[in-house]
């Protein structure tokens, strides 16, 4: 497909299969953020790029300088405005704002980033057949956040020219794939005044024309980088004189996963990716793993990482190798206030296209609830809604995909939520 140089005069469909195309993995995302901000320029909201949209010292999983070097010169390499490039000052992501009258300040939370897996290529899968799969190797959007970042421009274009008597915000978040970008948006000032604060995300296994008033019961996770670091030697002659970081790695893959849940709730434990790249010859002198936890609290998600600490710190130690742990992404907990879920239900329900409107429990991680701790932390109240997609293959699939109704649908139910949350919500 062509690639766009422009969001303006594009229908939001054409926008999603265009993101769809160029998938950009997190903290890579310049060619996003950088059509996105220049629209919501045009449409007359002020456009915060960079610091002054995240907190550059809280980011986590930042990929290395020369993979972001490699990014933003793949974004000006396609047309990308090199004037929006250069403000992110190599930080992406965006925060819209516009004053329309004194009401209440309402935000709209919606993430951008793709997913670090290659695309299925077959004529299977829609986006391959129809001509929109990712042409980036190794990144796709996988999770249905090239949509939102569609919805979260058709909800500024539905309010551009007015209608509204209060300040939107719109968040278009970085690098949540990972748990990482949404505690450094929260930190940034602009959550600090929200009223009321919505975050959505499309699929999950819905079909179109359901709507999920409020995901209740995230996990709260976090993610840990190891490297186990110890000394090459040759496997057949001296053996004696290596120490084996792979040995390390495997014994403490075996025992994270011994781990006593706890009985105060929910926990779980994952080893997602181990890597040791070493001749069959010889002693293995550097392995690596990422390894996940998660907690229906704080308090049992930090159990968790601190138990799956003790055993890389004994593994390390049985095997006399040395080990790094690096936190690459984190997400916490957060209750849906019912005055905003309301609003939301009476939303969905006038918008034609909804024929299901329900409650729903959520199994997995969100780092929108940062964004949403901070909302609720200063007064305000929020809630995360999901919007019915259709998928077709689930998420982080290579096959995933999404019915683009659904994008129409979000929009829609997002802006008549907004409404209604004009003037302040309060419980019915």
């Amino acid at each position: 497909m062509d690639v766009l140089t422009s969001f303006s005069d594009v229908s939001l469909h054409e926008i999603r299969r265009d993101l769809h195309a160029h998938a950009e993995a997190g903290w890579k995302e310049f060619r996003t953020t950088a059509l996105l901000a220049a629209e919501l320029e045009e449409l007359g909201y002020e456009v915060h790029l960079g610091t002054d949209a995240v907190d550059p010292s809280e980011r986590m999983g930042v990929p290395s300088d020369d993979e972001i070097a490699a990014a933003r010169q793949r974004a000006l390499n396609k047309g990308t405005p090199a004037a929006y490039v250069k403000r992110m000052d190599d930080i992406t992501g965006a925060v819209a704002v516009k004053r329309f009258g004194d009401g209440p300040t309402i935000g709209v939370r919606t993430d951008i980033d793709a997913l670090e897996r290659q695309e299925a290529m077959d004529d299977d899968h829609r986006p391959a057949r129809e001509g929109f799969a990712s042409v980036h190797p190794g990144e796709m959007h996988a999770c249905g956040h090239d949509a939102h970042a569609a919805i979260g421009l058709g909800v500024a274009r539905a309010f551009a020219s007015g209608r509204f008597d209060g300040t939107l915000k719109l968040f278009f978040q970085p690098a949540e794939e990972g748990g990482r970008g949404g505690k450094p948006m929260s930190e940034s000032n602009h959550l600090d005044d929200i009223d009321h604060l919505l975050a959505v995300h499309v699929g999950l296994d819905e079909p179109i024309g359901a709507v999920v008033s409020s995901y209740d019961g995230p996990l709260a996770n976090a993610k840990v980088d190891v490297t186990f670091s110890g000394e090459p030697a040759h496997a057949g002659s001296e053996p004696n004189a290596g120490r084996n970081a792979l040995q390390a790695a495997s014994a403490a893959i075996g025992n994270l996963y011994g781990i006593a849940r706890h009985g105060d709730g929910r926990t779980r434990i994952n080893v997602g990716r181990v890597s040791a790249d070493n001749a069959q010859n010889v002693i293995c002198e550097e392995a690596t793993m990422r390894v996940e936890v998660r907690g229906s609290t704080h308090d049992l998600n930090e159990y968790m990482l601190g138990r799956a600490r003790e055993v890389i710190d004994g593994a390390a130690t049985i095997h006399d190798v040395d080990y790094d742990t690096e936190l690459y992404g984190k997400t916490t907990t957060f209750t849906n206030d019912d005055a905003v879920i309301q609003r939301v239900e009476a939303a969905a329900t006038a918008t034609d296209a909804v024929n299901k409107v329900m409650r729903k429990e959520f199994g997995g991680s969100e780092d929108a609830s940062y964004l949403i701790r901070r909302v609720q932390e200063s007064g305000g109240t929020a809630a995360y809604l999901g919007i019915g997609a259709s998928n077709p293959s689930g998420h982080h699939t290579a096959y995933f995909d999404i019915d683009e109704t659904a994008i129409d649908i979000g929009v829609d139910v997002i802006t008549e939520a907004i409404r209604r949350l004009n003037p302040p919500a309060t419980a019915d």
